[in-house]
C-alpha cells in the first residue's frame, strides 16, 4: 500500500476524486487517511461502529498517540475527538446526519468512503450526497472511494471518470478445506438456521484447533448463531470471544485483542473486510450471510439468511492469510461454491427503502432525482416507501420533506420507529417510549416473542450481552425528544401503544375459534408460534414478522398484547358508510373497522347513489361484461363498433373488454343500476349507441352496415367478428356487375365468393383484380361442373343472378 500512496495523493490533488482498489490486509483503512491528513482534515466513513472504533485505534497506534488526539472517532452514542483531531472515523450513518445538517462539511478537506463494495444503502447515499456537494457547494472537497473488490470502472464513471489506483495485496497463501456437514443439513429459512449446522461449525472449530496452532476466526450469520456455537464450545481451553455490532465496545475490543491463550473469535460479517483480527491464521466459514428482504405486497420486511456470495467468502478466507500462510475450512462443497452468486446484491435492491426515501427527500431530491447513485432505487419499493412517508406526515403529496419529516429523520432511527418515539413519548412517557423503540431497533431478536417480557429482561440486565447496547440506545433516544411527565399507562399498555404507533398496519385481532391465528389490519393473516405466552390474546400489536416462502400467513416473531381501545387509538380507525361490490352484488352497510379488521357492520338502507354507482362500476370492472345480457343485436352492434374503431379510428369508440368496462361504467344507464339484477335488465344496445359521439352517430349504417347490397339488389350480412377484416359471403354469380370492391369501415370489404354449392372458391379484397386474374381459373374449373349456371367471360359487365340459366 505504501508504494501507491504518492500516486493516490497526486490523483486526488489533480482530479479531486479517485478510486482505490485494494484487497483486505493491505492497510488501506489505516495508511491512506493518515497520508491524506497532510493536506487537511480527513473524514473517514466506515459501514459499522466496530470497524470505525478499530480503525481509529489502529491509526492512533501508528502515530503513537491516544485515540482522540490527532486520530479520533464518532459513532452513535460515543465520540472521542478533540481540537487536535485531523482524522475522524465515523459510521456512514453518522456521515449522512452531518451532511443533512450542514452539507458544506465545514473544516473537512477530504472524505474517504471505505468498503464501498459492500453496497449498503447508507454508503450509496453518502457517496451520492458527497458528489452533489462537490458539484454544487465544495468543488475543492476531495473524495476517495475505497473498495476491496474490483468495481473500479463503475465507481470511476460515477465519480466523473476519476483515476483508479490499484494496490496489490501482500496476502499469504491460504489452503482451502471443503468440509460440508454429513449428513446434509436443511437450508436456512428466514432467520432460522438448522441447529445441525451449528453442531458442524463447533466440530470444525475443534478440528481446526487440533490441526493448527493459531487463533481461529469463525464467520456466522448473526448474534443468535454466535451464541449457539459459543455454548457448544464450552469447556475448551481457549478464549471464545463473540464479535458483532450489538456488543458493548469493551467486549468488541476484547475480541480484537490478542491474549496469552489461543482465541476463537465468533464473528458476523463485521470481520469480513475493514477489521483486523490479529493472531488469526485459521478461518472457519459457515457460508451464510444475513440480508434485508421486503415483501412489498404485504409490507413485511425482515433479515433473511442466504448463502454468502463468492466475493464475500473470498474476503473471509483472506483473513487467514494476513500474517502468514493460513487455512480456511468451508462448510460447503466446492461444487456448491461454483453455484453461489458472484457478489451480494446491493442493499438498495432488496431492502425496505422507507429510510432511504426520507433521506432523499430531506436532501431535496425525492426519489433520487438528479443524484449520482450507483443503482437507482427500484420503482416499486420507492412507491411503497413514499406512501409510508406520506402516511407518517414526513413528506407532502409531491414527495417533499415536511418539518415533521425532518424531525423524524433527526431521531436517527427508521422513520416508523422515529414516529413511534415522537408520538409515543407524550402518551407513554419519554423513558418508556425510548425503551420500546430501542428494543424494536435492535439488530438481534429477543429470546421471547413477548415484547413486554423482553423489555423486563433488558431492564434487569438479563437480555444477554445486548443489554449494555440497549441501555446506550435508550439514553440516545431519550435525548431526541422532549421530556414529559410519566403517564398513568402500565408497562403493557405503554409497550402496546408505542409498538402500534410504529406498525399500525400490524395491529391484529384473533380470528374466531382460534388461539394463535390473527388478521392484521393490513389484511394479511398472521400466526403466533407454538408455546407462546401471547396465545389467546384478543388483540396484539406485532413488532416483527416475516413470511416463509410458500406460506400464506405471516409468522409473528415479536408482539405485545393490548386492548381494543389502545388499538383504535393507534391504528386507522374508521366508522362510516361503505357501498361495495362484494360476493357478486352491491352491498351497502355502515362499517366500523380498523384497516381490514371489521369491528361492527350494520345494513345501510338508503346508500348514497353516487357510492352505489361506483360499486356497480367496480363490479363491472371486476367480474367483466358477462354481468350484462348480451342479445344477438347487442353482440352485433359491438362487433360493428369495433370494426369502425379499427378501420376509421377516433372518434369511433374503442369497445375491447377493458375500454368497454370503463366506458359503460360512466354511462347513465349503468350509473342508474343499483344491483346485479339491474345490470341484467340493462338495454345494452342503447348503452352502446350512447357511446358513439354525435359527430358520427348518423353515419353508423353507412360506415359499418349490417348488410351489403349486391348489384342484383340482394342484401348480404357483413360478418364483423374480425374487426380488422369485415367479411361478406355470396355466390360468384351474385357479384357479377361489381367492378370495384365495396368499402366497409374505411377499408375494402373482404369477399368470400362461393360456388353454386356454396363452397368457397375464392377470397378477395380486390374484386377488380380477381375478375382479371383469378376468375378465369375459377371459370374453367367450375363451368363444366355447373353448366346450368352462367360463367361469362367479362363478369364485371355481366348481369348478376341468384338463379341457374333457364331451360331452353
Amino acid at each position: 500500500m505504501r508504494a501507491v500512496l504518492g500516486e493516490l495523493t497526486a490523483a486526488l490533488t489533480a482530479h479531486g476524486t479517485a478510486v482505490l482498489v485494494a484487497p483486505p490486509g493491505t492497510g488501506k483503512t489505516s495508511l491512506v487517511p493518515l497520508e491524506l491528513a497532510a493536506g487537511g482534515t480527513v473524514l473517514v466513513a466506515e459501514p459499522r461502529r466496530v470497524a470505525a472504533r478499530a480503525a481509529a485505534r489502529r491509526m492512533a497506534a501508528l502515530v503513537g498517540e491516544r485515540v482522540g488526539d490527532r486520530v479520533g472517532f464518532s459513532v452513535r452514542g460515543e465520540s472521542r475527538r478533540s481540537a487536535a483531531t485531523r482524522v475522524e472515523v465515523v459510521t456512514t450513518g453518522l456521515l449522512l446526519r452531518r451532511l443533512q445538517a450542514d452539507p458544506e462539511l465545514p473544516g473537512v478537506d477530504a472524505v474517504v468512503l471505505d468498503e464501498v463494495h459492500e453496497r449498503q444503502t447508507d454508503t450509496d447515499l453518502a457517496l451520492a450526497f458527497a458528489l452533489d456537494v462537490r458539484a454544487t457547494l465544495r468543488p475543492e472537497l476531495r473524495l476517495l472511494a475505497m473498495s476491496a473488490t474490483a468495481q473500479a470502472q463503475r465507481l470511476s464513471t460515477l465519480l466523473g471518470d476519476a483515476p483508479v489506483v490499484e494496490a496489490t495485496g501482500a496476502l499469504f497463501d491460504v489452503e482451502t478445506v471443503w468440509c460440508p456437514p454429513r449428513p446434509p443439513v436443511q437450508p436456512p429459512l428466514g432467520t432460522r438456521v438448522d441447529p445441525r449446522l451449528l453442531d458442524a461449525v463447533a466440530d470444525t472449530v475443534r478440528r481446526a484447533l487440533t490441526e493448527t496452532d493459531h487463533d481461529v476466526l469463525v464467520f456466522l450469520p448473526g448474534a443468535a448463531e454466535i451464541g449457539g456455537v459459543q455454548r457448544r464450545l464450552g469447556g475448551l481451553d481457549v478464549d471464545v470471544r463473540p464479535l458483532h455490532g450489538r456488543l458493548p465496545a469493551a467486549e468488541q475490543d476484547a475480541a480484537l485483542t490478542s491474549g496469552p491463550r489461543r482465541r476463537v473469535v465468533l464473528a458476523t460479517d463485521v470481520a469480513e473486510s475493514s477489521l483486523t483480527v490479529p493472531g488469526v491464521r485459521v478461518v472457519v466459514d459457515a457460508g451464510l450471510a444475513r440480508t434485508p428482504r421486503v415483501d412489498l405486497s404485504r409490507g413485511l420486511g425482515a433479515l433473511v439468511t442466504v448463502p454468502a456470495s463468492q466475493a464475500a467468502t473470498t474476503q473471509r478466507a483472506g483473513r487467514a492469510g494476513r500474517e502468514g500462510p493460513g487455512r480456511v475450512y468451508r462448510l460447503w462443497s466446492e461444487t456448491e461454491h461454483a453455484r453461489r452468486p458472484a457478489a451480494p446484491e446491493p442493499e438498495m435492491a432488496t431492502a425496505d427503502l422507507t429510510a432511504v426515501a426520507l433521506e432523499l427527500a430531506s436532501w431535496g431530491a425525492p426519489g433520487g432525482t438528479g443524484l449520482a447513485l450507483l443503482d437507482p432505487p427500484p420503482e416499486a419499493a420507492m412507491t411503497v416507501a413514499g406512501e409510508t412517508l406520506r402516511t407518517l406526515g414526513a413528506v407532502d403529496a409531491e414527495g417533499r420533506v415536511t418539518d415533521r419529516g425532518r424531525r423524524l429523520a433527526a431521531v436517527g432511527a427508521h422513520p416508523r420507529l422515529a414516529r413511534a418515539l415522537v408520538d409515543g413519548a407524550p402518551l407513554a412517557g419519554r423513558r418508556r417510549a425510548a425503551e420500546v423503540v430501542a428494543l424494536l431497533s435492535a439488530d438481534s431478536s429477543p429470546r421471547s416473542d413477548d415484547l413486554v417480557a423482553a423489555l423486563r429482561e433488558a431492564r434487569g440486565g438479563r437480555g444477554g450481552r445486548d443489554s449494555g447496547a440497549w441501555r446506550d440506545e435508550v439514553a440516545r433516544l431519550e435525548r431526541a425528544v422532549p421530556d414529559v411527565r410519566r403517564t398513568d399507562l402500565t408497562d403493557d399498555q405503554a409497550a402496546g401503544l408505542v409498538t402500534a404507533l410504529a406498525h399500525p398496519e400490524w395491529l391484529a385481532r384473533r380470528r374466531p375459534r382460534t388461539e394463535r391465528t390473527y388478521l392484521l389490519a393490513a389484511g394479511t393473516g398472521a400466526e403466533l408460534p407454538q408455546g407462546t405466552a401471547l396465545a389467546g390474546a384478543e388483540w396484539i400489536a406485532v413488532a416483527a414478522a416475516d413470511r416463509a416462502p410458500g406460506r400464506r400467513d405471516a409468522r409473528v416473531r415479536l408482539a405485545v398484547a393490548l386492548d381494543q381501545g389502545t388499538a383504535l387509538e393507534a391504528g386507522d380507525h374508521t366508522d362510516g358508510p361503505e357501498v361495495l361490490w362484494r360476493d357478486g352484488d352491491v352491498r351497502a352497510a355502515r362499517v366500523e373497522r380498523l384497516g381490514a379488521i371489521v369491528l361492527t357492520e350494520r345494513p345501510l338502507p338508503d346508500p348514497d347513489p353516487a357510492l352505489v354507482a361506483a360499486a356497480v362500476a367496480e363490479g363491472l370492472r371486476a367480474e367483466g361484461l358477462s354481468l350484462l345480457r348480451w342479445t344477438p343485436a347487442a353482440t352485433s352492434l359491438r362487433e360493428r363498433l369495433a370494426a369502425a374503431h379499427a378501420g376509421l379510428g377516433d372518434p369511433w369508440p374503442d369497445v375491447d373488454d377493458g375500454a368497454l368496462r370503463s366506458a359503460l361504467g360512466a354511462t347513465p344507464q349503468v350509473q342508474a343500476a343499483r344491483s346485479r339484477a339491474d345490470l341484467r335488465r340493462l338495454d345494452v344496445v342503447a348503452a352502446l349507441r350512447a357511446l358513439v359521439p354525435w359527430q358520427v352517430a348518423g353515419t353508423l349504417e353507412e360506415a359499418v352496415p349490417e348488410k351489403v347490397v349486391v348489384p342484383g339488389g340482394t342484401g348480404h350480412r357483413v360478418d364483423y367478428a374480425n374487426p380488422e377484416s369485415p367479411t361478406a359471403s355470396m355466390r360468384v354469380q351474385e357479384a357479377f356487375g361489381w367492378s370495384e370492391t365495396p368499402t366497409v369501415a374505411g377499408r375494402p370489404l373482404r369477399l368470400e365468393l362461393l360456388s353454386p354449392a356454396r363452397r368457397v372458391v375464392a377470397t378477395t379484397g380486390d374484386l377488380a383484380g380477381f375478375w382479371t386474374t383469378g376468375y378465369p381459373t375459377v371459370r374453367s374449373e367450375l363451368k363444366g361442373r355447373y353448366p346450368k349456371h352462367p360463367w361469362p367471360e367479362d363478369p364485371a359487365r355481366a348481369v348478376p343472378t341468384r338463379r341457374a340459366k333457364p331451360r331452353p
